[in-house]
């Protein structure tokens, strides 16, 4: 079974996006040093200084969980590998914070997740679908000074999950197939029954009128794997990078009418330090990155081998070839 921590911090950084948004603009232009309090560390430097006027010197900031630390290094790394200095700003702090410092010029690149990021930036956003959310965003992202590059297959996001003995004799492979189900119970955070994409839109949008709810409060951490493991519940949101599914097995039903937002990954830039060169070395490592990596990685972090993010990083960065 795999700790919990990680997925409540990376909850309370998605969470922070509907409440956040006054705050992560109206803190931008005044931020200093000490607002963005995380480690500093530096690739391997041709010339310049990070966080100087030159445009082959850039600082690559993360939130604080280690998911994000391990993305700000696989983005910050391929850049360095084409000769541009790297310093790095890990565990910055929430969505208010990063953003503010990406407004400010502290940091010039910053991992995001694609939805979380709209609805910071609109919250009125209603895009669910991976091209319209990257759309809005695109709409939007000029006003944190900040361009948007391609998204990579990798998300991370809310799923649901079922044992696969459970799957196996119910034929359940997609979250509409729960239909088929007398009734069922599932497990996720108190606020999925009261949540916009919630129990709500599961009767609305997949007709589920059979499930039943039950509150675990640990981001689908051990607790709800425990539950789902034990039959208590049938049903649980996990996060689609959490270790866990692969250790235990888990299907992941599919969202084919996208009751979650797209949380793919993509990296924003500041304007100042956008170019045609900084765009195609993103783009070529969101071409590659997948869900299963970012599992992976996350298990080699998180679980017992407890690998430094950045080294995990250049890991996945060799293998991949990039």
């Amino acid at each position: 079974m795999q700790s919990n921590t990680h997925r409540i911090t990376r909850r309370g950084v998605l969470g922070a996006a509907a409440i956040a948004t006054t705050l992560a603009l109206g803190l931008a232009g005044c931020s200093n040093s000490s607002s963005i309090g995380g480690g500093d560390s530096s690739a391997p430097a041709a010339s310049g200084s990070a966080g100087s006027g030159d445009a082959k010197s850039l600082v690559v900031g993360s939130a604080n969980f280690p998911e994000s630390v391990i993305l700000a290094h696989i983005y910050g790394g391929a850049l360095a590998d084409k000769g541009y200095t790297i310093t790095y700003k890990d565990n910055i702090g929430n969505r208010d914070a990063y953003l503010a410092a990406l407004k400010g010029g502290e940091i010039d690149l910053v991992p995001e997740y694609a939805g979380a990021l709209l609805t910071t930036l609109d919250g009125k956003a209603n895009a669910k679908a991976g091209s319209a959310v990257k759309e809005a965003i695109d709409a939007k992202i000029s006003t944190i000074n900040a361009v948007a590059y391609d998204l990579a297959e990798a998300a991370d996001s809310d799923s649901l999950n079922v044992t696969k003995s459970f799957a196996t004799k119910n034929g359940l492979t997609t979250i509409a197939d729960l239909k088929k189900l007398d009734s069922f119970t599932l497990a996720a955070n108190p606020e999925f029954a009261t949540r916009p994409d919630g129990i709500a839109s599961l009767k609305s949008l997949y007709g589920l009128d059979n499930v039943k709810f039950r509150a675990i409060n640990d981001g689908g951490g051990n607790g709800t794997l425990k539950a789902l493991l034990a039959n208590q519940v049938q049903v649980a949101d996990i996060y689609s990078t959490t270790p866990s599914i692969v250790d235990n097995d888990l299907v992941t039903l599919q969202d084919p009418k996208n009751l979650f937002a797209s949380q793919q990954i993509l990296p924003i830039v500041a304007k100042s330090k956008a170019s045609d060169d900084v765009e195609t070395i993103l783009n070529s490592v969101s071409a590659k990155l997948t869900t299963d990596d970012l599992l992976k990685l996350n298990k080699a972090v998180s679980g017992s081998a407890k690998e430094d993010p950045a080294d995990a990083a250049a890991g996945y960065l060799k293998d991949a070839g990039l």
